[in-house]
């Protein structure tokens, strides 16, 4: 089964500093037909202006992964971690027991455009945890390039939970394929530019859920920047 979910079907909030798009029951926003799709629990696609950003908050026990898209972000957090992350960086936040964070624009001068996704973990209480890992164009151009991964595989970054993410780039006749277990759920989201998924035409923010299907086909991209999730039915979380 397909389901599509269109970019404007998304929740919106614009604090002024912040215009965010909710794909999930976020903050004010909810929809309680979209609260998450297997573990998957967050994907906020937030534009920051020069200089603001989030000030010091707290997580518990979630698996907080951000992909920059243009610009810059300046990360701080209670274990130590102090560093700033540009378009191909992925950094994973495990909360574990608890962890406190500041997510800024890094820049003075340009805004800075990212994903935020949140993932429900499969073990709960561990140590707050922190990694980021850069992966190039050429890794992720035309093909699905693992980027977030149990046990951090094949040089993706580690998280804690049955799932694994995708990115990749497309252009014209440049095709990505996924199989798919049987028992799994896909999640395609459009990052920008446009793609045909299993047939379907997709546009910036748009998303295609899979269930029961045999694989993930992608192709006719145009200028098209894909964020891929392989996720258990189940969200397993104790």
């Amino acid at each position: 089964m397909a389901e599509i979910r269109r970019s404007q079907d998304r929740g919106y909030a614009d604090h002024g500093w912040l215009k965010s798009y909710h794909s999930f029951s976020f903050a004010g926003y909810h929809d309680p037909q979209h609260v998450h799709f297997g573990p998957l629990r967050v994907i906020n696609e937030d534009r920051v202006v020069p200089g603001a950003g989030f000030g010091t908050h707290g997580h518990r026990d979630m698996e907080i992964i951000s992909y920059v898209l243009e610009g810059e972000l300046a990360h701080k957090d209670s274990t130590g971690t102090s560093s700033t992350i540009r378009p191909g960086d992925v950094q994973r936040m495990s909360a574990g027991s608890g962890v406190q964070h500041s997510e800024f624009n890094g820049s003075q001068r340009q805004p800075v455009h990212f994903l935020q996704i949140w993932i429900l973990p499969n073990v709960v209480g561990i140590p707050a945890g922190y990694e980021e890992k850069r992966f190039g164009e050429a890794e992720k151009r035309g093909r699905l390039c693992l980027i977030a991964s149990p046990g951090g595989v094949q040089g993706s970054v580690h998280i804690h939970q049955d799932a694994r993410v995708y990115a990749g780039l497309f252009d014209g006749p440049e095709q990505g394929q996924l199989q798919v277990a049987r028992g799994r759920l896909i999640y395609v989201h459009v990052a920008r530019g446009r793609i045909v998924a299993n047939g379907e035409v997709l546009e910036a923010g748009d998303a295609l859920k899979l269930t029961g299907e045999p694989e993930l086909r992608l192709g006719s991209g145009e200028a098209a920047e894909v964020i891929v999730f392989d996720l258990p039915a189940d969200t397993d979380q104790p």
